[in-house]
């Protein structure tokens, strides 16, 4: 009876997800999504160590702007990559085949990893020109535990950039599961360091990362394998193919570069308020991000194949009804859980976050900032959804100059809104960039929909 039953429910799914376009890309949402849930609860599991371990000392903030240079380069240099790449590669498979996708896979990884050592050799090399900079209110001691920290974290922007890459090419092969799951190491990892090796410091934190990400690749290398991918490097040459992919990736790089540059200027700033500030604005960032990055992950990973396709056969109607129809269900959805959010913020801080370390008036602060950062998510997520039209489209000029109006709306506001409310502002500016973001690019993707002829 058991196995009728659990049939029956493998059977309702497949006809759920099979068929229409719309339905298998939430299908694959759905999987992505439920995976990256799971995924989210151990990354939300270690937080809660590391509130309790360091709550919003020097430490954290030390860590935390080590972090932020190496996380900016891997999420424009990799992660522009891989948007550059994938449309690209979907188009190659399905014209010219197996063969020439492999070949287009490897010229990329090779091209993408020697971009990504050379940017690291750089970012440690000149950390003691840009650091006083983007910490100007550490003091000397701890500015000097912030250069070893990057020093430690930097073997991560090549191991990320290995992940991003073979993870992208396994969705693109419509295998979603294992590349939205494998991310779960590194918390999981982070936390047994920092439970058993608690003399380590906040560089168990360091740790944690380096290890997970190489357990990662090696799941992701094994799954590729199967699938007949070889992940061995190899040249083929600097072919047509790849030229495609270039003349993508230097709009995509230049706009991930200005996008991008918002989280750093926002830690820069905060780094220049009172002790604390990094991390208090870090803290107020977690819990909003969770559902954030849930959806994005989830949709922008099950999407962009999808919309890829539809821009090789031109079915301009089909892209334009997914558009609609998934911006409704994201607004519907997001709203209910922001109002939540701003009635319950400051009682789901104090449950997650106030222990050890961690006391009552950063509850406080961490809430208000919480609240700000909340009525962004309706619009940061169906902004992603956008993006990735626009890069299935191979439009990525747009998103360039979209990240560039993006970076001077947030530096005003930021230098504005804190004159006013001190770190909070930085929450509230922007929550303000990502609405302006939403407007500009939705605005600019319907109009390249209603013209295909200009793609």
């Amino acid at each position: 009876m058991k196995m009728w039953r659990l049939q029956s429910l493998v059977d309702y799914w497949k006809r759920l997800t099979s068929g229409s376009i719309n339905r298998q890309i939430f299908g694959a949402a759905m999987i992505v999504g439920l995976l990256t849930a799971l995924v989210k609860v151990a990354a939300v599991g270690k937080e809660l160590v590391v509130a309790q371990r360091f709550g919003t000392g020097d430490d954290l903030d030390a860590f935390l702007i080590a972090l932020l240079v190496p996380s900016f380069i891997i999420n424009v240099v990799a992660g522009s990559f891989n948007t550059a790449l994938i449309p690209t590669y979907m188009q190659v498979r399905e014209q010219e085949g197996i063969k020439a996708a492999q070949r287009l896979f490897c010229g990329a990884t090779i091209s993408g990893l020697g971009l990504l050592g050379i940017t690291t050799i750089l970012m440690v090399a000149s950390a003691p020109l840009y650091l006083p900079y983007i910490a100007a209110g550490f003091s000397p001691e701890k500015l000097d535990m912030t250069f070893h920290l990057l020093c430690a974290i930097a073997p991560l922007v090549l191991l990320s950039g290995i992940i991003i890459i073979w993870g992208a090419v396994l969705n693109a092969g419509e295998r979603f599961a294992l590349a939205a799951l494998s991310p779960i190491m590194t918390p999981t990892i982070s936390v047994l360091l920092l439970l058993m090796v608690k003399s380590w410091g906040i560089f168990a934190l360091v740790a944690g990362l380096i290890c997970g990400a190489v357990l990662e690749i090696i799941l992701l290398g094994t799954a590729l394998h199967r699938q007949g991918i070889s992940w061995l490097p190899k040249w083929y040459g600097f072919d047509t193919h790849l030229r495609q992919v270039v003349s993508q990736y230097f709009p995509m790089i230049a706009g991930g570069f200005l996008m991008c540059s918002t989280n750093l200027v926002d830690q820069s700033m905060a780094a220049m308020l009172s002790p604390g500030s990094v991390a208090a604005l870090s803290y107020g960032n977690k819990l909003i991000s969770f559902p954030i990055s849930l959806a994005t992950t989830a949709l922008s990973t099950a999407v962009i194949p999808y919309f890829s396709k539809m821009v090789v056969s031109k079915d301009w109607i089909g892209a334009r009804h997914t558009l609609k129809q998934y911006m409704q269900i994201i607004f519907v959805t997001t709203m209910l859980l922001t109002v939540f959010l701003l009635v319950f913020s400051e009682p789901l801080v104090k449950i997650l976050f106030q222990r050890g370390s961690f006391t009552a008036n950063d509850t406080h602060l961490v809430a208000q900032i919480q609240n700000y950062f909340a009525l962004q998510i309706p619009f940061y997520i169906a902004g992603t959804l956008v993006v990735r039209l626009i890069s299935a489209m191979q439009a990525n000029h747009i998103l360039m100059w979209g990240s560039a109006y993006n970076l001077i709306i947030n530096i005003v506001l930021n230098y504005v809104f804190m004159q006013w409310l001190d770190v909070i502002g930085i929450a509230l500016s922007t929550t303000c960039v990502y609405i302006f973001s939403f407007l500009f690019l939705t605005h600019y993707a319907n109009k390249k929909l209603t013209s295909p002829s200009a793609n």
